[in-house]
């Protein structure tokens, strides 16, 4: 099976048809008002009307209240809810419940962390799968650096491989970790926040070369 791709942090329309363009699987709203990806509600909404059938909208948040994500899904009806910062299982769990979306977690792979043990305490509280993301001990997500791929484990849920991704290392990411999904941001921009056409074009290559038997 191809591994799946997901484009994240999307904030113009030209960028979604680049993403739709080359094919990738998911298009990710970063709705965190300190990135320089974020984008308000009524922004994604109006963008979310470009993503055509087939092609999954996602909505990161960080440490939001479940208010704070209704009031969002209210005016902007991502399909899936990426939770991204120190969400405990507990909480992901019941925001998903009151929203009634599905749901992944993405954990920072820390020096020391248990990560089996972390991704099957979200597993068990309803995941439908886990990122795995390299650890910064300020930013949440969008550092550029990538971890060890060799810690990558193999487990009967979804893994998600970001951090660090580009057009030049993908199809060995891919090979390395067998990943179920990628997740990539800066390494297809020009600029925070701007994507660039061509390199999204060659990350997608790169994540067919990969997944080719």
């Amino acid at each position: 099976m191809r591994t799946r791709a997901k484009i994240c942090g999307i904030t113009r329309i030209q960028d979604i048809q680049s993403v739709v363009q080359a094919g990738a699987d998911a298009i990710g709203f970063v709705f965190f008002a300190p990135s320089p990806r974020s984008v308000t509600a009524v922004q994604a909404a109006e963008l979310i009307q470009h993503v055509p059938p087939y092609v999954q909208t996602v909505g990161l948040f960080v440490n939001a209240s479940a208010a704070d994500v209704q009031d969002i899904l209210k005016i902007s009806p991502v399909d899936i809810l990426q939770f991204h910062g120190d969400e405990n299982p507990e909480q992901c769990q019941t925001i998903a419940q009151i929203v009634g979306r599905r749901w992944y977690k993405a954990i920072q792979v820390e020096p020391e962390l248990d990560v089996i043990a972390e991704i099957q305490n979200y597993q068990a509280a309803g995941a439908s799968a886990v990122l795995l993301d390299a650890w910064h001990p300020e930013l949440k997500g969008g550092t550029g650096h990538s971890f060890d791929w060799a810690q990558f484990p193999k487990l009967d849920i979804p893994l998600i491989l970001a951090g660090g991704l580009k057009p030049e290392n993908i199809e060995d990411a891919i090979r390395t970790t067998g990943a179920y999904a990628v997740d990539v941001s800066g390494g297809v921009e020009s600029s925070k926040g701007i994507k660039d056409q061509q390199l999204i074009e060659r990350f997608m290559q790169g994540v067919h070369r990969g997944s080719a038997k």
